[in-house]
């Protein structure tokens, strides 16, 4: 999930279908100078709201930010309360899922719900490498594991590959993601496993992470068996390891705020 930075005044964010890029497409503007000195996380009639010095926050699209229950409101204050001169969304991972919710996901999870499923029919987990030996020993190691809490766990068997060229996986076992997929298909809920999802490129990894098969430390590893083992081989990009330092904190966040819906 990306930044949600512009307004749904100007009508183009109502214009997109997709409920998640319509509220990520809502946040492109300057960075503006904070301008509260105090943050609280209150108990209002609508909500758990945060406050900047008594006033509620909103969202980009103008709609009261109020979160599902105490804790995940006092993540979101965190957030405030530690930013510095300006407010950057970038620095606010919890915020940003929030405003996505409430402006996106809410009007349409069923969108939000078969894009996880598409990631399930090419997931991450089922494309192993032929060789060397060691790698595709490292990814049985984090990914069999996964595999066999959806077959234990849900019923749902999944087709390995090797290589690249696209596996048809069978009907059914998407069918029963799907159903467990609705059983956890609070808006909230859903756009944390949407932002596991696309962060590990795997669904079943982020479904095994709310599931607490795999903790939030084997999931990111496991996301990246294939990368750790080519910096195994040639070394770090810096800015590679920049942007994969921000990701974790993305997923860190979208962990946190699921461990408040439980």
């Amino acid at each position: 999930m990306r930044d949600i930075l512009n307004d749904l005044d100007d009508g183009r964010g109502l214009a997109q279908p997709d409920p998640m890029k319509r509220a990520q497409e809502k946040m492109r503007q300057p960075l503006p100078k904070r301008f509260y000195k105090q943050v609280l996380a209150y108990a209002g009639d609508a909500g758990h709201e945060v406050r900047l010095d008594g006033k509620p926050v909103r969202t980009p699209g103008r709609a009261l930010l109020a979160l599902p229950n105490a804790a995940a409101a006092e993540l979101v204050a965190g957030e405030f309360a530690a930013q510095g001169e300006i407010i950057d969304p970038m620095t606010m991972p919890v915020t940003r899922i929030a405003n996505t919710v409430i402006d996106g996901v809410a009007h349409d999870p069923q969108a939000v719900l078969e894009d996880i499923l598409r990631f399930a029919a090419s997931d991450l987990v089922c494309y192993r490498a032929g060789s060397p030996e060691r790698l595709a020993a490292l990814q049985a190691e984090a990914w069999d594991p996964v595999l066999d809490w959806a077959l234990t766990r849900l019923g749902a068997r999944f087709v390995l590959a090797e290589g690249v060229m696209h596996v048809e996986q069978p009907r059914e076992s998407i069918a029963v993601l799907g159903t467990h997929l609705r059983a956890r298909s609070d808006p909230f809920r859903l756009a944390c496993l949407h932002v596991m999802t696309t962060l590990t490129g795997s669904a079943l990894i982020a479904l095994a992470l709310d599931d607490g098969a795999v903790d939030l430390d084997q999931a990111w590893s496991g996301a990246h068996v294939d990368e750790d083992w080519n910096i195994a081989q040639w070394g770090e990009d810096t800015e590679a390891a920049r942007k994969r330092g921000m990701r974790f904190a993305d997923i860190a966040a979208a962990h946190a705020l699921l461990a408040t819906l439980d």
